[in-house]
């Protein structure tokens, strides 16, 4: 089953951190068919020698799209989707490494469910060294316990996806909502009919930090998730009560918190030790 992987860049990731997610990704058990890598926006000399030397090793793999400026993720990525080629994408993030069968474990899902449109995992968390898991997201794995685990939280892990390229379209695409753009095209993926599945294995190690935390918080995060609710309240994923259980929760960690105690509430309460 050929395939495209689904990648997007820019000036503020690291070369090497670059690196070593897109070996994770040409040293799959299941080899990539191409991988479309959008810059977004113009970058670091580091990162342009890293993707020509990539491109020099392997020639016919890559496909570059060029955004002349930053235009966010959501944005990124709906024009690099329109340039695959295949109809299974799987997406990657640009600073994390998939397990080498990552894509073999996926794929195999896709051929067992032929209705199955989208397929996740779980993630380990990593600081700095690879084994230095710091949590494990784990996620629903059958198709209704992800619907019903959405009304209250993202259900599937953004870096660990792969999905029908079409499904994603017809759904509305990858547009731009301030760090769920993800979430936001899974809610509307279900209501498209789309079928859902997770395999309930690790399938990326995922790079984080302090700031990681930093990023799931403030005034302008807020808003952007209460919209988000507001959407799936609109379209009767959800009933009001759960709508103001849901934003109250969300404005108590993402306003009220200050930064260290978000970063351990994370950790204690919204992932796995091992």
């Amino acid at each position: 089953m050929e395939y495209s992987v689904l990648m997007s860049v820019y000036v503020k990731e690291k070369p090497e951190y670059l690196k070593l997610s897109i070996d994770s990704m040409i040293n799959q058990t299941v080899k990539p068919s191409e991988i479309v890598l959008v810059e977004d926006g113009p970058l670091t000399d580091g990162l342009y020698k890293v993707i020509a030397d990539l491109q020099s090793e392997y020639p016919d793999l890559f496909t570059i799209v060029k955004n002349p400026t930053n235009l966010g993720l959501g944005k990124a990525l709906s024009v690099g989707l329109k340039a695959c080629k295949h109809e299974i994408v799987v997406r990657m993030d640009t600073d994390d490494i998939s397990v080498p069968d990552r894509v073999e474990q996926q794929l195999k899902w896709f051929e067992e469910i032929p209705e199955l449109d989208i397929i996740g995992g779980d993630i380990e968390e990593f600081m700095g060294t690879i084994d230095n898991v710091v949590g494990i997201r784990k996620t629903p794995v059958e198709d209704q316990e992800i619907k019903d685990y959405m009304r209250i939280r993202c259900a599937f892990n953004h870096m660990a996806v792969t999905f029908k390229k079409q499904a994603v379209i017809k759904s509305g695409d990858y547009q731009d909502f301030f760090y769920n753009e993800d979430y936001y095209l899974w809610v509307r993926m279900q209501l498209a009919g789309c079928v859902f599945r997770n395999t309930g294995t690790v399938l990326c190690k995922v790079r984080v930090d302090e700031n990681t935390y930093k990023r799931r918080g403030g005034w302008k995060y807020f808003k952007w998730e209460r919209i988000l609710q507001r959407y799936m309240l609109k379209h009767k994923i959800i009933k009001y009560p759960l709508y103001l259980k849901n934003v109250s929760k969300r404005f108590i960690v993402e306003v009220l918190m200050p930064n260290s105690i978000r970063s351990w509430a994370f950790k204690k309460f919204a992932r796995d030790k091992e």
